[in-house]
């Protein structure tokens, strides 16, 4: 395997990913990448995010928007994509690590993991004469 060299570019879009909680698309990454390197193209962005997915360095996520979004955190965790924001975020859970071995029973190969992204309405979006369901 060739060696990876190092970039700026990348360790900066690696760095803006990790401190961002919005799970950027590459062309918010871009916007805000622009500012610390003026000269850098979108391509070289989606370059660089495809290869930190790919390298295991970010999540890429496809929530059906349109728009590919990227997570700089890389442990198993689940997402909720709002369908009237379009926001997409963590959400805290108890881990359903589980299922893996679960598939993996019924599976003639080998399960590596999972991604779960669930999909509705978030509570900035919920009008307030409408009632959120009880929780139980």
């Amino acid at each position: 395997m060739p060696e990876v060299r190092y970039s700026r570019q990348r360790d900066a879009i690696k760095n803006f990913l990790l401190s961002s909680k919005l799970h950027p698309t590459a062309e918010m990454v871009y916007k805000n990448i622009k500012e610390q390197f003026p000269n850098i193209s979108l391509g070289t962005v989606y370059r660089n995010l495809n290869f930190l997915a790919d390298h295991n360095e970010a999540l890429r996520l496809n929530c059906g928007d349109g728009f590919v979004h990227f997570d700089g955190y890389t442990k198993q965790h689940n997402h909720f994509f709002c369908r009237q924001c379009k926001s997409l975020s963590d959400i805290e859970m108890d881990s359903i690590e589980h299922i893996d071995k679960i598939a993996n029973a019924g599976f003639n190969g080998i399960i590596e993991g999972h991604t779960v992204i669930f999909y509705g309405t978030c509570h900035a979006c919920i009008k307030p004469f409408q009632k959120i369901p009880d929780k139980k």
